[in-house]
């Protein structure tokens, strides 16, 4: 399926305005938070303190951090650009590209295609069927970008490195949201340290694995005559003191090994959460989910209303292409709160 700028979007497809739906519309007080993926614990303090110590008198030097970033994922510094959040860098990508055919695969993170839109560009749409599989034919020969997400959000698919380069074609951008890799044991399947980044864009945030949703850190990783047309589009200053103070901190060897333990106390829960849901009867799992949510197909179209009876707020699916109604992402939390949330969907499954 395809969808072009200019086009009405067909009846029952995302709309425009759903694109900038995002989960934190989707909290309601008082309610237990399944909608938002960041890291449940918060901040680990360690990282709190630094930010709140970061000086605020001098304009930020970008240089420590843009190095610290670079050495983390052995790179040179040519190679990195510091942004104000994910956000930002599709922002500068839809501003800095000139694609004849921009693709987005779907479902995933919407803002991608949001910014391209806002850019005046075209934009088709790939989207996959269930299980969410990326399959790099289902890509148009004739696109030269691409956006797609790995993990993905909200599918939690992680896609097979090798299956992210094979999208790579002469005079072709594949820009990967990596958002969610450090959810990975070892980030397995990033390209970030792909030896040769030409015509991959690698974007990386701080805000899930390190609770800084706030704070609008993070960074692209890309050839160097990229990175310098992205900078261009840059404000002075573009990333502030405290959010470069934690670009550095989350670069340090103890951060990596803090982020691997906590990757691994991920899966665990997740797994649980999983094996908790695989026994409700009528609801489809997406199966191996690999980030900090897990997606599934209720086939109940009022879920999200009955579960906030319930004490739940849950992110809903229909905003993303390819999902409808019934679809929602839950947010992996603790096990007693997995239980409890599969518990609650069970009663509504039965009663559906």
């Amino acid at each position: 399926m395809t969808t072009r700028a200019s086009e009405a979007l067909t009846a029952g497809d995302v709309t425009v305005a759903d694109l900038a739906h995002h989960g934190d519309a989707d909290l309601v007080p008082g309610l237990v938070d399944l909608a938002v993926n960041v890291r449940s614990s918060g901040t680990p303090r360690w990282l709190a303190a630094l930010i709140r110590d970061a000086d605020l008198s001098a304009y930020p030097d970008q240089r420590p951090a843009a190095g610290a970033v670079a050495a983390r994922h052995g790179r040179a510094h040519s190679e990195v650009l510091l942004t104000a959040g994910a956000a930002e860098a599709f922002v500068l990508l839809a501003r800095a590209l000139r694609p004849r055919h921009a693709v987005v695969v779907h479902p995933q993170f919407t803002e991608p295609e949001a910014a391209l839109r806002a850019a005046g560009h075209h934009v088709s749409r790939v989207v996959l069927p269930f299980p969410f599989a990326l399959k790099p034919a289902l890509v148009p020969a004739d696109a030269d970008v691409v956006f797609v997400g790995n993990p993905t959000n909200p599918t939690s698919i992680a896609h097979p490195r090798a299956t992210i380069l094979a999208l790579r074609r002469p005079g072709r951008t594949v820009v990967v949201d990596e958002a969610f890799a450090d959810c990975l044991p070892a980030e397995r399947e990033s390209v970030a340290t792909e030896p040769d980044l030409t015509g991959v864009v690698v974007i990386r945030s701080l805000t899930k694995t390190w609770g800084l949703a706030g704070l609008r850190a993070g960074y692209v990783l890309a050839a160097p005559d990229v990175i310098a047309r992205l900078a261009a589009g840059q404000p002075p200053w573009p990333v502030s003191s405290p959010a470069l103070t934690a670009c550095v901190a989350t670069a340090s060897a103890a951060a990596l090994r803090e982020a691997a333990d906590w990757a691994r106390e991920l899966a665990a829960e997740r797994a649980h959460l999983v094996a908790r849901l695989a026994d409700l009867r009528g609801i489809r799992v997406v199966p191996d989910p690999a980030a900090s949510f897990v997606l599934l197909d209720t086939g109940i179209a009022n879920v999200r209303t009955r579960l906030h009876a319930r004490g739940f707020a849950v992110r809903r699916g229909e905003t993303f292409p390819g999902l409808a109604p019934g679809w929602i992402r839950v947010a992996v939390r603790d096990r007693m709160t997995s239980d409890r949330f599969a518990l609650a969907l069970r009663e509504i499954a039965g009663h559906a």
